[in-house]
């Protein structure tokens, strides 16, 4: 239903709103190049384009703004390309923390790059459904007491305290470290279940009554890796827009948490949603790209700011960053991979 000229009228009144903040008339976008029509014909094209809801009218006398659906049209089809600079690329390489070991830092560095450079809110995550185990450990701690460990290849470390009814021996301690090195080491965290484990206590034969306790142990430590948190840099950069309601903010610094949920949705693409979607800042767009992890997609990293944002400026940095930490992951996978296959051809 949209022919070329209207599709370049309604990337017209983006750019300019996206410029003034105010409403657009069609002169205004009658002197933007490659528009050679009249200011009639832009009238007729712009009421054509509200009724398709692209465009509004916040007052009669008014021009028009673009809708939620004409940014996200103009976002995904009309914006024009643009490729960072050489500088663009250096700046963002030195600001992500690659040095460091664990996906969770080199995740959090990138939030607050985007942060930094963007002047919005960034929101990031890794979903703990794509980390694998790669270490369990029960270490004394006194009388009964023992610390369970669990390590998972995201970097990420869970410890839970048991108490059991009896010491255990260095021997039995040993087995236990052994056999689940042996049967836990590289398996997903989301494939346990409070089944499997107590198919493993069964089998561990007549160390099954000393040591099941630790085994529903790792079950809990299982359940709460699967609990996803979500990383947010610049909270304060969204007090300074003038175009955001601090109410809003404050409300979103209460129940960013629940931006879990929503980007565990494992988005394939970068996708814009707005504030109803989002259902936390009025007046907001929210701008996700999903990371990956050899292919798959392993969480996201997120902006949030006002609807009125330099799209085509924005977009290349989240761009850049979410594919730089996805080449990363995807290469730590892989050496961890070949790792545990040379570390398993030693031990046989």
């Amino acid at each position: 239903m949209l022919d070329d000229r209207k599709l370049k009228i309604l990337a017209a009144v983006v750019d300019e709103y996206i410029l003034t903040g105010e409403p657009v008339g069609s002169k205004a976008v009658a002197s933007k190049p490659g528009i050679k029509v009249s200011s009639a014909t832009i009238r007729n094209d712009m009421a054509f384009l509200e009724q398709l809801g692209y465009l509004e009218q916040p007052h009669t006398s008014a021009g028009r703004i673009p809708t939620y659906n004409g940014i996200k049209l103009y976002v995904e089809r009309l914006m024009p390309q643009r490729h960072l600079t050489e500088d663009e690329i250096q700046m963002l390489d030195s600001m992500l923390d690659t040095d460091d070991l664990s996906e969770d830092s080199l995740i959090e560095s990138a939030s607050k790059a985007l942060a930094e450079i963007t002047h919005c809110a960034a929101v990031s995550n890794i979903s703990p459904k794509f980390s694998v185990i790669t270490k369990v450990d029960a270490i004394p701690t006194g009388k009964r007491m023992y610390v369970l460990l669990m390590i998972t290849s995201s970097g990420n470390i869970q410890n839970k305290v048991c108490r059991l009814e009896f010491d255990l021996t260095d021997e039995q301690l040993e087995f236990f470290k052994d056999y689940m090195t042996e049967h836990l080491n590289g398996v997903s965290v989301d494939t346990l279940s409070d089944a499997m484990i107590d198919q493993l206590a069964q089998a561990m034969g007549a160390y099954m009554v000393t040591l099941s306790p630790l085994m529903h142990g790792v079950m809990e430590l299982a359940k709460s890796f699967m609990q996803s948190d979500v990383n947010v840099s610049g909270e304060r950069n969204l007090m300074e827009r003038r175009d955001i309601g601090v109410t809003d903010v404050i409300r979103f610094m209460e129940q960013k948490d629940e931006l879990a949920a929503l980007l565990d949705d494992s988005f394939s693409d970068l996708t814009v949603l707005f504030g109803s979607d989002v259902c936390v800042i009025s007046n907001s767009s929210m701008l996700v790209s999903p990371i990956k992890r050899g292919g798959r997609t392993a969480g996201a990293l997120s902006l949030i700011g006002p609807m009125r944002l330099d799209y085509a400026k924005i977009i290349p940095y989240l761009e850049y960053l979410t594919d730089r930490i996805s080449e990363i992951l995807t290469e730590n996978s892989e050496e961890y991979r070949l790792i545990t296959i040379e570390d398993n051809k030693n031990e046989s």
